[in-house]
């Protein structure tokens, strides 16, 4: 293959090395040793985490809660754009400002459908296991240079401000991660068979579409329940995902797994589960009121859901 998933943690690694790197660097951090230590120590298991033994990376696990819990993380000190200059840039971008971020949902889904067959002498151009995240990651990283390129900036400041956001948000950042493990817990302890239990006593999910509004509909529920998608997406796959839209309806894999994360992001956007997303906002902003990013989000997930159903119903049994 020529694109492994190792490379998008390999990425990642790097990105949070540097970001430790960052803060170490500066002397006027209230909690310099303590952050370097967390999101340097968190970058270790990205980068070397296939082979470090169990034993040392569940160390390293307990380290970063340690960390956290005892309030070594904080807040330094970043020096923001000049107000002018972003003004300036704001007015001459326009509405292209969101482009970066409208790329990655299109372009992870097109790429999850372009190239899940795709050979470059030979072999696959993606890891055939990893499709999904591989096209996220690669539309993440053509997001950012688009972002560069519209706004002018180099990826020096790309980083500086993964820098502040990461700095600013803390421990809160490790929440998708750990609601994930949960995920895997409840998928283990047989959730997602009293998912499929429930869901075959009062659904007709023999029918394409309402296994498809099922799966779509409960991504984003169990998401708004438990926090993250990452937690919601093994339940509901190996409840509803599995034995039904691949198993029955002999749907594409990749488009699930694409459409339905995608949909249980619309119902990260509608919780206050998601404290990293919804909560730690509006503490940075000081807004006077505590679910104002959740009310300004709904419309805008609500529509997303129903076109997630229509594309997933459309694209998957192509």
């Amino acid at each position: 293959m020529i694109l492994h998933v190792d490379y998008l943690y390999w990425l990642a690694g790097a990105a949070l090395l540097l970001v430790a790197a960052y803060t170490l660097a500066d002397t006027t951090h209230p909690r310099r040793y303590g952050s370097a230590a967390f999101w340097g120590l968190f970058g270790l298991l990205f980068l070397a985490g296939d082979w470090l033994p169990a034993e040392l990376s569940g160390i390293i696990v307990l380290a970063i809660v340690l960390l956290a819990g005892l309030g070594r993380l904080g807040s330094g000190h970043h020096v923001a754009l000049p107000a002018l200059r972003l003004q300036d840039s704001l007015q001459k971008l326009g509405r292209k400002v969101f482009l970066p971020s409208l790329l990655v949902p299109l372009l992870t889904v097109a790429l999850s459908l372009a190239v899940k067959d795709m050979k470059l002498a030979g072999a696959p151009l993606f890891d055939p296991k990893n499709v999904t995240l591989l096209a996220l990651g690669v539309s993440c990283l053509a997001s950012f240079a688009l972002a560069c390129r519209l706004t002018r900036e180099t990826p020096a400041q790309g980083m500086r401000e993964t820098h502040r956001l990461l700095d600013c948000m803390g421990w809160a950042v490790l929440l998708p991660q750990m609601l994930a493990v949960l995920g895997l817990l409840f998928a283990d302890a047989g959730a997602g068979k009293a998912v499929a239990h429930m869901a075959t006593g009062y659904l007709a999910l023999d029918t394409r579409w309402v296994a498809v509004l099922a799966y779509v509909l409960g991504m984003a529920l169990l998401t708004m329940i438990m926090g993250n998608a990452f937690a919601a997406f093994p339940v509901m796959t190996a409840g509803i995902g599995i034995p039904f839209l691949l198993g029955m309806h002999h749907g594409d894999a990749a488009v699930m797994a694409a459409i339905g994360m995608f949909s249980g992001y619309c119902g990260t956007l509608m919780t206050p589960m998601a404290a990293n997303f919804n909560i730690v906002p509006v503490a940075l902003l000081e807004l006077p009121d505590k679910n104002a990013v959740i009310k300004a989000q709904v419309p805008t997930a609500l529509l997303l859901l129903a076109v997630n159903a229509a594309l997933m119903n459309w694209l998957m049994f192509r």
